[in-house]
């Protein structure tokens, strides 16, 4: 016998940051109906963003492999549409706007889904949903766009938007810090090489920093280019401190450790202010408008007059388009955030026996 509680799927079938950025919309629905029963379907790796955060009963993760559509791809894809199905759901939203999360909301069984008009992708996409909305102005913050597309369930933006990320409560963090200076941790990496903000900024802001009184760590990304930058960084900035690398459930409590976060225009980025982590992002491509992180602890410095396009990989300026923001400005936000404990000079004292 089903239950008479309401049971509502979200979905969101893209990226790390897209899944933090959809936070302020599963919040809003569990204000709008505090006793549904609300599960988030979400990519594998994106799961440990919500499997603890308390708007959510139920987190379901599928793999996600681009350019891979394969019979022994699908299959974990096919057994969770058919537990999905089994939970009976009452309504469905789908936030991702790609093709899989279409089939996804007409193959759950919902009554009631809901989804975004979108120009491209394959031709039944307007069969798989009941309700449908425009995309919606692309010059707003993604969360709040996120949240617009509820309207049709009698749910606002809220006055202020805000991401809470809740890490595992069981993890410790995984390094030690020096508690007598500010920790901040950078995050160097990205997924392209478009929005690395240059090794040797990095290294001319250690330099200034450290100076400072500043307790700098370094993350090992994920990608082949991100170890690149990493050893490019041993180089030219000898004994800084370099993380393990770290599989996402301990990252985030590793980022929940630091008092600040630099990073690149990329998803650890989203995880630090979604902790309440002071963060500063270094934006180049991308618009910070759109894609910036959300909290009041945060600062943005973006690029002016950026010529890259979505679907380039590399800058295509002859002088990269991030070089523009300097270490120093780095800096000054940094301490504008969090003010620095400068080292004490050395004390020197006067040698008696040779008075």
């Amino acid at each position: 016998m089903k239950s008479s509680r309401l049971k509502i799927l979200t979905i969101q079938f893209k990226s790390l940051g897209d899944a933090v950025l959809s936070v302020p919309s599963l919040m809003a629905i569990r204000q709008r109906f505090p006793d549904c029963e609300l599960h988030a379907l979400v990519t594998e790796m994106a799961a440990p963003l919500l499997q603890h955060h308390p708007a959510v009963n139920r987190v379901w993760a599928v793999p996600r492999k681009r350019a891979k559509t394969g019979l022994k791809e699908l299959r974990p894809f096919l057994r969770a549409l058919r537990a999905l199905r089994a939970e009976r759901f009452d309504r469905s939203v789908d936030f991702a706007g790609n093709d899989r999360g279409a089939i996804t909301s007409l193959l759950c069984g919902a009554p009631e889904r809901l989804g975004v008009v979108m120009q491209n992708g394959f031709w039944g996409r307007r069969f798989c949903y009941t309700t449908k909305i425009d995309r919606g102005s692309l010059e707003i913050p993604e969360s709040l766009r996120l949240l617009r597309i509820l309207s049709p369930w009698g749910i606002s933006p809220p006055a202020n938007l805000e991401i809470k990320l809740y890490p595992d409560p069981k993890l410790s963090s995984p390094f030690s810090c020096d508690s007598s200076k500010p920790t901040v941790i950078c995050n160097i990496g990205a997924a392209c090489s478009k929005k690395v903000w240059p090794v040797p900024h990095w290294v001319r802001l250690h330099e200034m920093a450290v100076a400072r009184g500043y307790d700098l760590w370094y993350t090992r990304g994920v990608f082949k280019m991100d170890e690149q930058l990493i050893r490019d960084l041993e180089v030219l900035a000898p004994g800084a401190k370099i993380l393990p690398k770290l599989d996402l459930p301990n990252l985030l409590v590793a980022l929940k450790s630091a008092d600040a976060v630099i990073s690149n225009d990329t998803g650890p980025m989203h995880f630090a202010a979604g902790l309440g982590v002071k963060t500063i992002a270094i934006f180049g491509p991308s618009s910070s408008q759109r894609w910036g992180p959300i909290g009041p602890g945060t600062r943005i410095l973006a690029t002016t007059g950026c010529i890259c396009q979505r679907d380039t990989y590399v800058c295509r300026r002859a002088k990269h388009c991030l070089e523009e923001i300097t270490p120093e400005s780095v800096l000054e936000h940094l301490e504008s955030l969090l003010p620095s404990r400068p080292i004490a000079p050395p004390v020197y004292l006067r040698n008696q026996s040779a008075a």
